[in-house]
């Protein structure tokens, strides 16, 4: 396997200098993935494959379509124009973190340990003053097909923007607030409501954003009930409603934490969470 490996990327043989160019060019291919995870590059990257794989279907020796052969290999030529119109942006902010620090992608990107009670004294806050408030914390599926729906923040967690952002009359105060990467990511988006047809008629339409969103990836949505003054938490597909401060502190804490830190306390905190999760 490592002689084809070898053959296929010109070397005539594998030494410590060829090991550390296939490592450097996997590290890029993966930081290009982690780029486009969870944004409208996917769709655009499957319709080029689908081109791609048309374009070679086409071609005389198999269905032998020339005309559509051509105008697909016409197509070709443009699609990295295309590309870079479309996608300007997100290649600028790229190129502008590689350069403010190049080995940024390489270092583990570490959680603030105070975001947890951030959004839980945020969360308790609003409800005690019966603002309704959904904030919805990204973890290892990107959201940011999701929170490009929205107003682009790029802030600090903090409670007293959180609570800034769900007061009544602010033009964020509707619809969710994303977190991802330590950050208020942005605010008033979009998101899938749930389909599920057993789900109580008391939760509004907050309610089902979070349980949709828990859903559709792996993401922790609080919601803060603005008729009922409660606090809740979604974590995929469940939802937990009634929490106080402390409590919420502690789910979140222990969903964020690494998978190392969690193994001797997952059954507990599964337990616990089965008790008191509530559909309707």
């Amino acid at each position: 396997m490592l002689e084809r490996l070898a053959t296929a990327i010109h070397y005539r043989e594998i030494n410590g200098q060829s090991l550390l160019d296939v490592l450097v060019l996997a590290v890029i291919i993966y930081q290009l993935l982690l780029l486009i995870r969870g944004t409208r590059v996917v769709q655009m990257m499957a319709g080029v494959v689908a081109v791609v794989v048309a374009h070679f279907l086409t071609r005389p020796g198999l269905l032998h379509l020339p005309a559509v052969h051509a105008v697909l290999g016409t197509l070709l030529l443009y699609i990295p124009f295309a590309v870079i119109v479309l996608f300007q942006n997100p290649i600028r902010q790229a190129l502008t973190r590689v350069g403010r620090n190049p080995f940024s992608g390489l270092l583990p990107r570490s959680r603030q340990e105070n975001i947890a009670e951030e959004v839980a004294l945020a969360a308790v806050s609003l409800a005690s003053k019966r603002l309704g408030a959904l904030i919805v914390i990204e973890r290892e599926l990107g959201l940011r097909v999701f929170y490009e729906t929205g107003i682009a923040l790029d802030a600090v967690v903090s409670y007293d923007l959180l609570l800034n952002i769900f007061t009544y009359g602010s033009p964020l105060h509707d619809g969710a607030a994303i977190l991802s990467e330590n950050r208020i990511k942005a605010a008033s988006c979009y998101l899938p409501l749930t389909m599920d047809p057993t789900l109580s008629r008391a939760f509004g339409t907050r309610h089902r954003a979070a349980i949709g969103i828990t859903q559709e990836s792996d993401a922790l949505a609080v919601v803060v009930s603005e008729e009922r003054g409660i606090v809740s938490l979604a974590e995929g597909g469940r939802i937990v409603e009634d929490l106080d401060a402390q409590g919420l502190a502690e789910r979140l804490r222990s969903a964020l934490a690494p998978r190392a830190e969690k193994t001797g306390g997952s059954s507990r905190t599964r337990r616990g969470a089965s008790s008191g999760s509530r559909h309707a």
